[in-house]
């Protein structure tokens, strides 16, 4: 079927993203702003350890307090040189525009290096897919298995994931930085599966994260024709779980290019959630980028946009 072809081809590329992920040294990402403290191989109860890059902005001081915005696939933030694609986010050009300009609050960034052949099953939302039926659940746990590469491995690991930023990564950056640690100063981004983590984790831990930022988000979940029922799932999931409108800020956008062309109909599901839950152009944004695909550079070009609506003074 000619329309799932970038699906198809997609997860050829996404699990290249995964074994390279795997393959990669440690090494801290060069910034053009601000600095980077790594640290190697964070241990954790709940998930294998990962590095994590944490991102300070220019003039750091312990005299005053910054809030913090949690991001995943943390190697494709800072330093193209160092990533599979030879793509990143920008993410020290953009804050340290936006905070020299003084359009957003003082902000660390803690970039979360994804866990290679376990991305996946990290980022993949654990309570919906557990909502679907057995055979469901089987299906989907089948989806590579025939080249020795199941997508899901044995299943979601994402409940874990989110109690290693709850619960051990969080308190760790509190302790040693100068931060807000309260919801109001505390957020989550991503994209592709990183973007619906982010959703998971907000509405996972509404009193811990303020906003969320969702870009290009994977409704799919899958990279298959049958994917309908993944994605029936996530939404629902999202209807009974969706943190109120008085205290957080929800941002979700797309393009139209590449993989991002099929979002567009789960995202208007999303959207009519989203307003039928009170939310408004004041505390949500969802947008769709004309000719944009599914790269770190389309998310480069627009990360001002989620930023500033997340951080705005």
């Amino acid at each position: 079927m000619p329309k799932y072809h970038s699906i198809v081809k997609h997860t050829l590329i996404i699990l290249f993203i995964t074994i390279a992920a795997s393959q990669l040294a440690a090494q801290v990402p060069k910034v053009a702003y601000g600095t980077i403290q790594q640290i190697e191989k964070f241990q954790s109860k709940y998930v294998d350890p990962r590095n994590v890059d944490v991102w300070l902005p220019p003039g750091y001081s312990d005299e005053k307090k910054y809030a913090v915005l949690y991001m995943h696939d943390g190697l494709s933030l800072f330093d193209s040189t160092i990533t599979w694609n030879k793509q990143e986010w920008g993410v020290d050009e953009t804050m340290g525009k936006l905070l020299a300009e003084k359009r957003i609050e003082d902000c660390i960034v803690i970039g979360i290096w994804n866990n290679g052949a376990k991305r996946h099953p990290e980022y993949f939302p654990q309570k919906p897919f557990y909502s679907l039926t057995p055979e469901e659940q089987q299906k989907i746990l089948a989806i590579g298995r025939d080249r020795g590469t199941p997508l899901l491995g044995d299943g979601p690991l994402s409940d874990n994931y989110l109690k290693f930023m709850v619960t051990e990564l969080k308190p760790y950056i509190d302790s040693h930085f100068s931060t807000l640690r309260d919801r109001s100063h505390t957020f989550v981004a991503g994209s592709s599966m990183g973007g619906l983590i982010s959703m998971y984790a907000i509405c996972e831990y509404p009193d811990v994260f303020g906003g969320a930022a969702c870009l290009s988000t994977h409704w799919p979940g899958t990279f298959s024709v049958d994917d309908k029922p993944v994605s029936d799932a996530f939404l629902a999931y999202l209807k009974a779980h969706v943190p109120s409108h008085k205290n957080h800020k929800i941002y979700f956008d797309h393009g139209t290019a590449t993989l991002d062309a099929e979002y567009k109909p789960y995202q208007l599901q999303a959207d009519a959630i989203m307003k039928a839950a009170g939310y408004t152009g004041r505390n949500w944004i969802s947008r769709e980028y004309q000719g944009a695909d599914h790269s770190e550079n389309s998310w480069r070009k627009r990360l001002d946009v989620p930023l500033i609506f997340l951080l705005g003074k």
